[in-house]
């Protein structure tokens, strides 16, 4: 690495329309390889994807933006039980850097978690990403779980396509101010809202 990683955290509101500039361009640079259509929410100086996030944490070093992960605290119903989480999203590493890995933009962001004292800090993950998801979870208080169905609503209503859409996603869970054991059963998880 040519030069150390500082982290900062920011709230959505103490951005300037220079961070988002910087953000939107990591992620087309990051999402982009993954598929032309990943990187265009992206266009211009759109920082986020589905639904923005209130606080991120981000990371720099001399090339810039080296990773970012965001947070937006949102109620999602998991079966039958309404539950307020942390949602984790918009993940993303420079890929000179992947070795700082999903782990430190969470052990960077686990005391602010602790701060907003929610319960658990939820995300998911396509399922491509399973044994890298599952390997780090072998390292870290995080639980995969896989086999749920997951229901957002799109970003946009548009006329061409239902509002709302179902995905088999691996669950990401932390927690943080309750043990897992106390994360409800169900297989089916509403965000009702767009995917961060």
């Amino acid at each position: 690495m040519g030069s150390e990683v500082r982290w900062k955290l920011c709230w959505e509101n103490e951005l300037q329309l220079a961070d988002h500039i910087e953000l939107a361009e990591f992620f087309q640079k990051t999402y982009g390889p993954t598929g032309e259509f990943n990187a265009k929410p992206f266009e211009g100086s759109r920082s986020w994807a589905g639904a923005r996030p209130e606080l991120r944490a981000i990371a720099y070093d001399s090339g810039g933006v080296a990773a970012h992960l965001g947070v937006l605290r949102r109620f999602i119903k998991v079966g039958a039980v309404d539950l307020l989480v942390a949602e984790l999203g918009l993940y993303g590493v420079r890929r000179d850097l992947e070795r700082l890995g999903i782990s430190h933009s969470i052990r960077v962001m686990l005391p602010t978690l602790q701060e907003l004292e929610v319960p658990f800090a939820f995300g998911t993950v396509r399922p491509a990403l399973q044994r890298h998801v599952e390997r780090f979870g072998r390292h870290s208080p995080v639980t995969v779980l896989s086999g749920l169905r997951v229901q957002s609503t799109l970003p946009e209503a548009r006329l061409d396509k239902p509002p709302t859409r179902i995905e088999d996603a691996l669950v990401i869970v932390l927690p943080v101010g309750r043990s897992i054991s106390d994360w409800p059963a169900g297989m089916t998880i509403e965000r009702n809202g767009p995917e961060l």
